[in-house]
C-alpha cells in the first residue's frame, strides 16, 4: 500500500464521521473542493462508489460501509504506532553504547551525561573511552562522539558544539622562559603539540587578524589530559580548551599566555553509521547538543 493510498483512505474516514464533506475540510484544514477530489479520486482507485453524495448530507454505499469498517481500523492502528513511538522517544529504553574521547568525557561530558541518565531512568550505559576510530559497523557501539578534524569514513556525522581554544602554560614555566608578547616568539619556546594539529603550523586569531605560527618542542601527543598535565609541571606552551582547563586557571597551575589571541576552535560531532537512529540515540544527541550549545555560546 502506498502512502497517498493512505492519506486518501484516512480522508474518507474523517468524511464519514463528519458526514459531510464541509464538517470533515475543516478538521483536515483542507479546501472543500480538495477533499471531494481526493475522495473521487479514490472511489476511482477502487473501482466502485463509496458514497452517495446529495445536497443536505452524505451517505454510504454497501461497498462504503465495508470499506469503511476497515478503514477506520487501519487508520486507528496507524494511530495507536505513532502514539506509541512518540511514547517512546519520550521515555526511550535500553543500553546505550557510546564511544568518548576520555579527557573530554570526563571533564566536560560526565556531568551532562548525568543529568540525561536522571531525565531517562529506562536508558542503560556502557561507555568505551578511547581515541581510537571504532568500527560503528561492525563492533556494537550506537554512536561515537569525536573532536577536531573528521576521517573521509562514510559515517553521518552530527555537529554537537565547538569549544574555543587558547594558550597556556604554568607560572613556573613562564618565569623561567618568560612570557611572549606576540606570537612569532613561540617559535622560540618548548610548544606542546596536539599529533592532530595540521602539521607544522598552529593558526592563531585576534578579532580580524590571523597568524600561522611553526611550534617548536619535543613533545607532541594525541592527549588533551597528557597536554594539560604536561603543562602544569612547566614542559611548555599547549594549545587546551578553555572549558577543560577552568580549574587549573583558577587554582594558579596554568596561566593564560597572549590572552587577545585564541586557537581555531575545536568542532564536537557525533558520529553514527546511519540517519536512521532509535529513539534512545536521537534523545542523547540532541541533549548534548542542547547542552554544549549553552557551554559553548
Amino acid at each position: 500500500m502506498n502512502m497517498e493510498l493512505l492519506n486518501h483512505m484516512s480522508y474518507f474516514v474523517e468524511v464519514v464521521k463528519a458526514r459531510s464533506f464541509r464538517g470533515a475540510a475543516q478538521a483536515l484544514g483542507m479546501p472543500n473542493s480538495t477533499l471531494s477530489r481526493k475522495i473521487n479520486e479514490l472511489e476511482k482507485f477502487i473501482g466502485l462508489r463509496l458514497l452517495h453524495r446529495t445536497t443536505r448530507k452524505i451517505e454510504l454505499t454497501e461497498a462504503g460501509q465495508i470499506y469503511y469498517e476497515r478503514s477506520r481500523r487501519i487508520i486507528d492502528e496507524a494511530r495507536l504506532a505513532h502514539e506509541q513511538l512518540g511514547s517512546l522517544l519520550a521515555q526511550p529504553q535500553g543500553m546505550l553504547r557510546v564511544s568518548l574521547p576520555a579527557d573530554f568525557a570526563v571533564v566536560i561530558l560526565a556531568p551532562l551525561i548525568k543529568a540525561f541518565s536522571d531525565c531517562h531512568p529506562g536508558i542503560s550505559f556502557d561507555f568505551d573511552l578511547t581515541p581510537r576510530n571504532v568500527d560503528l559497523v561492525s563492533e556494537p557501539y550506537d554512536l561515537a562522539i569525536r573532536m577536531g578534524s573528521l576521517p573521509d569514513s562514510g559515517l553521518i556525522a552530527r555537529k554537537l558544539g565547538s569549544l574555543p581554544r587558547s594558550l597556556y602554560a604554568s607560572p613556573a614555566y613562564l618565569r623561567r622562559n618568560g612570557t611572549p608578547d606576540n606570537p612569532d616568539e613561540l617559535t622560540h619556546h618548548e610548544c606542546i603539540a596536539m599529533r592532530q594539529d595540521k602539521p607544522g603550523h598552529w593558526l592563531l586569531q585576534r578579532k580580524e587578524d590571523e597568524i600561522s605560527v611553526t611550534p617548536t618542542g619535543r613533545f607532541q601527543m594525541n592527549s588533551i589530559g597528557m597536554m594539560r598535565r604536561f603543562a602544569e609541571m612547566g614542559a611548555g606552551i599547549a594549545i587546551l580548551p578553555d572549558k577543560i582547563v577552568e580549574e587549573e586557571v583558577i587554582d594558579n597551575k596554568l596561566t593564560r599566555v597572549l590572552p587577545d589571541w585564541q586557537a581555531e576552535e575545536v568542532t564536537i560531532y557525533a558520529l553514527t553509521e546511519t540517519r536512521l537512529l532509535p529513539a534512545k540515540t536521537q534523545v542523547f544527541i540532541e541533549f548534548l547538543r542542547e547542552k554544549l550549545s549553552e557551554k559553548t555560546d
